[in-house]
């Protein structure tokens, strides 16, 4: 199973902002959707707080330490290795991890893919994406989409691989 990263990140490295994504960027989600359709999507509790209701036809795995945390529409599992488990045992061929930071920094070792979408803007972010040597991945292919009616801002979406040492 490949796991796959996929993230919109602002030129500081933001993500979000008073725990909503700081922009519209309606090709981006066009993407997004595209991408994750029919697939398992892994996300924190706060992610899944933002997104629920708004993300059918994909199976939604939600990390919670808080065990009374329940989710109408989500599978919550207390560990990252056990949504890995839940999704491998589905037979899923691309786990997508959307969120947050924490369950980002989780993945990004772990991570063969990478949807980077790059907006091009200082959006104020109170929560950001982590660190990481973007020298680690090869460019497979880059978009890109300019600002207007349904995009906030100028964007890139990059497909990465991670490169094998």
């Amino acid at each position: 199973m490949i796991i796959s990263l996929i993230a919109a990140v602002d030129e500081h490295g933001g993500i979000g902002r008073n725990g909503r994504m700081p922009w519209r960027l309606s090709d981006d989600l066009k993407h997004f959707r595209a991408l994750t359709l029919g697939h398992h999507v892994l996300m924190g509790r706060k992610t899944y707080a933002t997104v629920a209701g708004k993300l059918p036809g994909r199976k939604l795995l939600v990390l919670s330490h808080n065990p009374a945390f329940r989710a109408d529409d989500a599978l919550v599992l207390p560990t990252f290795e056990a949504a890995l488990a839940e999704a491998q045992a589905a037979g899923e061929d691309e786990l997508f991890v959307i969120g947050g930071a924490e369950v980002f920094a989780r993945a990004l070792p772990l991570a063969q893919r990478f949807y980077l979408t790059r907006v091009k803007t200082i959006a104020g972010c109170d929560v950001f994406f982590p660190e990481f040597d973007i020298h680690q991945w090869k460019l497979l292919s880059e978009q890109d989409f300019a600002a207007g009616d349904k995009n906030d801002h100028d964007f890139s979406i990059l497909k990465l691989e991670k490169q094998v040492a």
